[in-house]
């Protein structure tokens, strides 16, 4: 018995001796870090500084980072802040043993609020560090001050004290704080071998600063940094460039301004800062004093004017609008007893209500950039009151169309209305607009160019681009207004007359199914069910009233148009037409460059469930073979982002990209690292192309 109890507590003691062990060398490997760190007078943002245990002996330095947390929508500044924001700067003159600290910059995000552009970071921040000690064998005392400017619409200054020791011969390797490490470093500009011809000429009689380089293998989606040490460089505001690209050739031109009075940039030393999708570098330059030559600027505002006529006139052949041309047909063909004067104007005031719609989306998208808020061709349909207010347009337009009710003016008004020559011009106006309001979820050849373009550059070229695309959109309401006689030369009003306005009716009830399921997104399916219901009773109550006996003749024809399309809309979602979707992955950056740098072909395909031309091209491509046996093959990864509903991490993709809307695909793969964009409409040999083409080893 005694020998079983002594045998017991040797057991016990070994086991108390092991787990010793462990939390010895778990303490060990803990590298020193000050843990994290919250103002309570500012609690949104929390820091913390970590060394991860690298040291250099030959340079004897010492490796950490800076990890800031921001939340909400709390951002804080790169090292030159912009227009506004103050940089985070560190005061360490109380430390022991340091000689000097580098601080690494990840590559910033732009913000615009108010038409004040900053750069920052929002979400979080990993600020790498580089520590110069003057003795390894010592002990070190790091004792600093961290100030810190986050702003939101209000901006707070903020100290956080920091204060370690450690000896660095004593320090352990952490593979946890060098993950960190690795990932804030990855983000931070290097000099590279790609980047050559680097030169800045300052322009004093324009106060212009204009910055060209150089890039193997050409710019896909470039933007152009420019900061520097002195108090000069530091004073001046340098505003968003404008950017041209020719080949391997980039040229950016800065407008530069100060509030300490006229700048003088000449032979300031700077760093040229630039990025193009994943790629980031910063390469040095001085500047020289010089005469800036005219760029290609105002061509390429020309050329996309010219896109956007050629884009907005394309939206009329798209489906999205078909409901609306039924409209206008239908109104050209009652033309046939008006005057020419009548059909010119009645015709000017759809365009006009295409035009103000457009100038209404661009004031909309405006007021969303000044407010630094995303921006999008679209994205009004990520809201479930615009869809809901469509909704109800649409079935309110469809009821008029087959007659279910009428809008009823008193004498009077019917008099004043008369009396102006002709009672439907705000009609007109209004299915312009209404054509506008629809066209959105379709996108179109040269129309993303175009958009594109115009929410990337300054206001004004913002609504010229804007009305070009309504011109375009415009231009057959135009040619009839200009040429009447076309709409005098069509079929004369008869019989048949009726039976194609129900047939548009049950095509804009058809458009209303369509955006009662976008409702799902962001409503109950029970509201929507119910919703459908209770619509759909009153119709069919109504049609049954007002149309008495034929009401089973009508019935049947819409119910015959309203299966046919919803059969061709449910199918754009169904998996019993078609094939079960690819295995998609969500969409992430850093994924991608994980699976191409594993010699994987990724396929990246980011869509909405409101935009039409994506819906096609997955039923017509996507869900098709080839391309559907190669997306679900081994080699390729496909990758979907989902923009149905607002997403930070999708727009902040797109705009890296250099778009602004819906469909989007790109093709990454070893041969094709920064991706291959593939057009707005996809076809099966573009996408296999792309396919074999970024897969290809060479």
């Amino acid at each position: 018995m005694q020998k079983s109890v002594m045998t017991a507590r040797i057991v016990l003691f070994g086991l108390f001796a092991m787990l010793c062990s462990v939390f010895i060398s778990v303490a060990q490997a803990e590298t020193p870090n000050t843990g994290w760190l919250k103002n309570p007078n500012h609690t949104p943002i929390e820091t913390r500084f970590v060394l991860t245990g690298q040291i250099n002996k030959v340079d004897q330095t010492v490796a950490g980072f800076l990890e800031i947390r921001l939340s909400g929508d709390w951002k804080t500044y790169w090292r030159s802040p912009g227009e506004g924001g103050i940089a985070p700067s560190m005061d360490w003159d109380d430390s022991q043993n340091i000689r000097n600290i580098d601080w690494y910059w990840p590559y910033p995000k732009r913000f615009d609020l108010l038409g004040i552009e900053t750069l920052g970071y929002k979400g979080s921040v990993i600020f790498p560090m580089t520590l110069h000690i003057d003795d390894l064998n010592k002990p070190v005392t790091f004792k600093a001050d961290l100030t810190l400017s986050s702003c939101t619409t209000i901006c707070v200054l903020t100290d956080y004290p920091f204060e370690l020791t450690f000896t660095p011969t004593d320090l352990t390797l952490s593979k946890e704080a060098m993950h960190v490490y690795a990932q804030g470093l990855s983000q931070v500009p290097k000099e590279s071998a790609l980047i050559s011809d680097v030169k800045a000429v300052w322009d004093a009689t324009k106060m212009q600063l204009q910055v060209t380089a150089t890039k193997k293998m050409g710019w896909i989606a470039p933007d152009v940094l420019v900061d520097g040490p002195s108090d000069e460089m530091q004073d001046d505001n340098f505003s968003r460039p404008k950017i041209d690209v020719d080949g391997d050739n980039i040229t950016a031109t800065f407008d530069v301004s100060s509030w300490m009075g006229t700048p003088d940039l000449t032979g300031e030393d700077i760093s040229v800062t630039l990025k193009d999708k994943e790629f980031i570098a910063e390469q040095p330059a001085s500047i020289a004093d010089g005469m800036i030559t005219s760029s290609n600027g105002l061509q390429s505002i020309v050329k996309m004017i010219l896109f956007a006529l050629f884009g907005g006139l394309l939206l009329n052949v798209m489906p999205c609008v078909f409901p609306v041309l039924g409209m206008k047909l239908s109104s050209v063909i009652s033309a046939q007893g008006l005057e020419k004067k009548q059909i010119k104007l009645q015709f000017l005031a759809s365009a006009s209500g295409i035009i103000f719609s457009f100038w209404l989306l661009a004031s909309f998208l405006v007021v969303l950039k000044l407010s630094g808020s995303a921006i999008g061709w679209g994205i009004q349909f990520q809201s479930a009151w615009f869809i809901g207010i469509m909704a109800l347009i649409t079935v309110l337009f469809g009821a008029n169309m087959l007659s279910l009710f009428e809008i009823r003016l008193s004498s009077n008004t019917n008099t004043w209305i008369a009396s102006k020559g002709n009672n439907s011009y705000f009609g007109h106006f209004i299915q312009g607009m209404f054509a506008t309001l629809l066209s959105t979820p379709c996108s179109a050849p040269f129309l993303g160019t175009a958009v594109a373009f115009a929410l990337a550059t300054n206001i004004p070229t913002m609504y010229g681009i804007f009305t070009a695309l309504a011109l375009g959109m415009a231009s057959p309401w135009i040619l009839v207004a200009i040429f009447p006689s076309i709409a005098l030369s069509l079929p004369k009003p008869g019989p048949w007359m009726s039976k194609l306005k129900y047939l548009f009716g049950g095509m804009m009830l058809v458009t209303s199914i369509w955006l009662l399921n976008l409702l799902s997104n962001h409503l109950p399916e029970l509201w929507i069910y119910g919703i459908a219901v209770i619509a759909g009773g009153v119709i069919l109550l109504r049609t049954v009233q007002v149309h008495s006996k034929k009401a089973v003749g009508w019935l049947s024809i819409l119910f015959a148009v309203t299966f046919g399309f919803g059969t061709v809309i449910d199918s754009m979602t169904s998996t019993d037409l078609l094939p079960a979707e690819p295995q998609w992955v969500p969409l992430s950056s850093e994924s991608i460059q994980q699976y191409v740098n594993e010699g994987k072909v990724v396929f990246v395909d980011v869509t909405a469930d409101w935009c039409v031309t994506c819906k096609a091209n997955k039923i017509g491509v996507l869900l098709q073979e080839p391309v559907y046996s190669e997306l679900n093959s081994t080699n390729v990864i496909a990758m979907q982002g989902d923009w149905t509903v607002p997403s930070e991490e999708i727009t902040t993709y797109l705009q890296e990209h250099g778009r602004f809307g819906v469909p989007f695909n790109v093709v990454y793969g070893p041969s094709a690292p920064n991706g291959i964009e593939l057009p707005v409409i996809l076809n099966e040999k573009v996408v296999m192309d792309a396919i074999k083409k970024a897969g290809s080893k060479q």
